[in-house]
C-alpha cells in the first residue's frame, strides 16, 4: 500500500499537531486503514498483531468526533472497554498524548479503585469513558451511570475478552446503548467473535493487516534449552551475557511469577512483580516503576502481554514455554514496537517440547537456538556481591551495591483480589 502521511487521513489540525510532537510521520497499516472508515462513521471490525498501532486507530478519528457536541453529567459520550485494568489505564494515557491540544474530559472506569471518586468524575461529564466489564455494569446497575448518550463503543482486545469470560457481558453492555458507531479490534477472530460482530456491528468494514500468526520482523527469536531447575540460574547468565538493562520475564503461574521475583530480588537484581493478585495500588505502582527505570526486571504472568507499552524495552523473556501459542505473540510483542529492535527468548525444559512444536506450527517456522555457557559462573556470583565501583552512572541489572529500594514488597502469599480483574457475569452473585 502506498505509503501516506497523517495530513491525508482527514485528521483535524489539533490531532495532527500531538502526532507531530510526538514525532510519528507515517500512519501504520492499520491506522492508514481504519482512521478514514471510522471518520466516515462506518462500524470498523480490525484485526491486527500486537504493536501494530491498533490503539491510535481509534483514538484519533474519536477525537475528531467528540469536537461534536459536549459531555453531561453521568452521560459519556463515548465507551471504550478493555479487558484488563493495564490496558485500560495505558489508553488513558495515549489520550492523553494525542488529546493534549483538545479540552475533553478522559475517564477511568476500572475495579480496585474507589467508587466514589469515580463516581465524582461521571457526575461532571465525561467524553471520553475508558472501562473494565464488571466495572462498568456495577456502576449501571447501582444508577450511577447513564448510556443512552455514546455516539462510539470500542471493544479492544476482543479475543482477549473471550479468554477472560467477559464475552456476556460485552453482550449486555452492547444491548443497553442507543444506535451508535462500533469498532471492534483484535488479534484473532474466533467464532464467538464472529458471532459478536453479527449480532451487533453494521454492516461493517472488516481489516486483516497480517496473519495473527505472524510475530514482528524486528524482534530477534531465540529458544534456551535446559532442565527447568536450571532456569533462574540460566536467566541470570542470559541476562548478563546478553547485557540486558531492562526486560519483562513471563511465567505461566502466579505462583511463579513470586518464585522468580524472590529468587532475583536476594540475588541483587532491582526487580518487580505483576500478576492477578496483586492489588490494584501495586500493579500501578509497579508498572510506573519499571516505566521510569526504578526497576529493571518486570516479572509478569500474562496480565501483561497485552497493551503494556514501556519505551524501548529491550526484550522479553519467557521463563516457561506459553501454553497456549497465541500468548507467545501477544508476549514478545511488547519489545520491538514502533519498528524499533527487539529481542526475545524462550526458555525450553524436556517436559515443554510439545508446546514448543505448537509455536513452531502456528508461526509456520521453527525458532533459532541460542547456546548459553554453564549456569551463573563463578566471576558472576562474585559480581552480584561485590560489584566494582565505577563513576559511571550506567545501572548493571546483576549488580547488588547499585540495587535501589523495590516499590513493592514480594507479594504475599495470600491473594488480596481472587478473580484477579473484574468478575464476569457467570460468577457474579445476582
Amino acid at each position: 500500500m502506498k505509503v501516506m502521511s497523517f495530513e491525508k487521513l482527514g485528521l483535524n489540525a489539533k490531532t495532527l499537531q500531538a502526532i507531530a510532537e510526538v514525532g510519528y510521520e507515517t500512519p501504520t497499516p492499520i491506522q492508514a486503514q481504519a482512521i478514514p472508515l471510522l471518520l466516515e462513521g462506518r462500524d470498523v471490525i480490525a484485526l491486527a498483531q500486537t504493536g501494530s498501532g491498533k490503539t491510535a486507530s481509534f483514538i484519533l478519528p474519536l477525537l475528531d468526533l467528540l469536537t461534536r457536541g459536549r459531555a453531561k453529567a453521568r452521560m459519556p459520550r463515548s465507551l471504550i472497554i478493555e479487558p484488563t485494568r493495564e490496558l485500560a489505564a495505558q489508553v488513558e494515557q495515549d489520550f492523553a498524548v494525542y488529546g493534549k491540544h483538545h479540552n475533553f474530559t478522559v475517564a477511568l472506569l476500572i475495579g480496585g479503585e474507589s467508587f466514589g471518586d469515580q463516581e465524582k468524575k461521571l457526575a461532571k461529564g465525561v467524553d471520553v469513558l475508558i472501562v473494565t466489564p464488571g466495572r462498568l455494569l456495577d456502576m449501571y446497575d447501582r444508577g450511577k451511570i447513564l448510556l443512552n448518550d455514546v455516539k462510539m463503543f470500542v471493544i479492544d482486545e476482543a479475543d482477549r475478552m473471550l479468554d477472560m469470560g467477559f464475552i456476556p457481558d460485552i453482550e449486555r453492555i452492547a444491548s443497553l446503548l442507543p444506535p451508535h458507531q462500533t469498532a471492534l479490534f483484535s488479534a484473532t477472530m474466533p467464532p464467538p467473535i464472529r458471532r459478536l460482530t453479527q449480532q451487533f456491528l453494521k454492516n461493517p468494514e472488516e481489516i486483516t493487516i497480517s496473519s495473527p500468526t505472524q510475530t514482528a520482523t524486528n524482534i530477534e527469536q531465540y529458544i534456551v534449552r535446559g532442565l527447568e531447575k536450571d532456569k533462574r540460574d540460566l536467566l541470570r547468565t542470559l541476562l548478563e551475557k546478553q547485557n540486558l538493562k531492562q526486560a519483562i520475564v513471563f511465567c505461566n503461574r502466579k505462583r511463579e511469577v513470586d518464585v522468580v521475583f524472590n529468587f532475583m530480588r536476594k540475588h541483587g537484581f532491582r526487580t518487580g512483580a505483576l500478576h492477578g493478585d496483586l492489588t490494584q495500588a501495586m500493579r500501578n505502582e509497579t508498572l510506573k516503576a519499571f516505566k521510569e527505570g526504578t526497576i529493571d526486571l518486570l516479572i509478569a504472568s500474562d496480565v501483561a502481554a497485552r497493551g503494556l507499552d514501556v519505551e524501548d524495552l529491550q526484550a522479553v523473556i519467557n521463563f516457561h514455554v506459553p501454553i497456549n501459542s497465541e500468548d507467545y505473540i501477544h508476549r514478545i510483542g511488547r519489545t520491538g514496537r514502533a519498528g524499533k529492535l527487539g529481542k526475545a527468548f524462550m526458555f525450553v525444559s524436556p517436559h515443554e517440547e510439545k508446546h514448543l512444536q505448537l509455536i513452531f506450527k502456528t508461526l509456520n517456522k521453527t525458532i533459532e537456538e541460542y547456546h548459553l555457557s554453564q549456569p551463573v559462573t563463578e566471576s558472576l556470583e562474585k559480581k552480584a556481591v561485590q560489584p566494582k565501583k565505577s563513576s559511571s552512572s550506567a545501572k548493571h541489572p546483576a549488580s547488588k551495591a547499585e540495587a535501589r529500594p523495590l516499590p513493592m514488597k514480594p507479594p504475599s502469599s495470600t491473594p488480596e483480589v481472587g478473580f484477579g480483574d473484574d468478575i464476569p457475569a457467570f460468577m457474579r452473585v445476582k
